[in-house]
């Protein structure tokens, strides 16, 4: 039986060098992994039907790459920070975690105040309320990060 990872589709807004760059990533990941890997399947089609936007105009709420968020699990209450990041930045351990993984895409393209949800391989269902945005590159100046 193979193993899945999903993340709940919900409307997204992406900046367009985010948008770019994951929709090169899901590519080599399908292109690589062949069609084995469910979630760059997932990620491509929410790239397919997301709205981009100049870096420029991302809203300050909005989570892109390389942003911090604070998460807020909604069991109870508990506020915990990770920062949305490439596969090859990843370090779970420390809070940086991948837009490849079931966590980071449910992340990606999300508001403050939005609930996300995700199943890991194993079948894990998670959720979490994006409580903040401790940093986010765009509201920083920062367009090409």
């Amino acid at each position: 039986m193979q193993a899945t990872a999903s993340f709940t589709r919900l409307e997204r807004t992406l900046t367009q060098l985010d948008h770019a760059r994951l929709h090169k990533l899901a590519a080599h990941a399908l292109q690589t992994r062949g069609a084995t890997d469910p979630l760059a399947q997932a990620l491509e089609e929410m790239l397919d039907c997301s709205e981009i936007v100049a870096p420029q105009d991302a809203s300050p709420d909005l989570v892109t790459m390389n942003s911090r968020v604070e998460l807020e699990d909604p069991s109870n209450g508990e506020r915990y920070t990770i920062t949305l990041c490439y596969p090859r930045d990843a370090k779970p351990s420390e809070g940086e975690v991948s837009v490849m993984s079931p966590v980071g895409a449910s992340l990606l393209g999300a508001r403050v105040g939005q609930l996300v949800e995700w199943t890991t391989p194993a079948g894990v269902h998670g959720s979490a309320r994006v409580a903040a945005l401790q940093f986010q590159p765009e509201a920083a100046g920062e367009y090409l990060r």
